[in-house]
């Protein structure tokens, strides 16, 4: 069961923070001042670091189950 539910959990992680993680790219501006390059991220970064605790629980339970 255990184990089931951790490569589900894996696999939605890993989805979840590819999307996630390209809409915060997205969001993301960079510009140039004294030739110093400044990014400026309006982004919202909580789907982000759910998405991420999501996969890492994924692999915990993948790791912890009974082969």
């Amino acid at each position: 069961m255990k184990k089931g539910l951790g490569i589900v959990l894996t696999l939605v992680g890993i989805a979840a923070t590819a999307i996630t993680g390209m809409q915060v790219a997205d969001d993301s501006d960079s510009f140039s001042i004294f030739g110093a390059d400044v990014v400026v991220s309006q982004a919202n970064y909580v789907p982000l670091i759910i998405s991420i605790i999501v996969l890492v629980i994924g692999v915990i339970l993948w790791s912890n189950s009974k082969k």
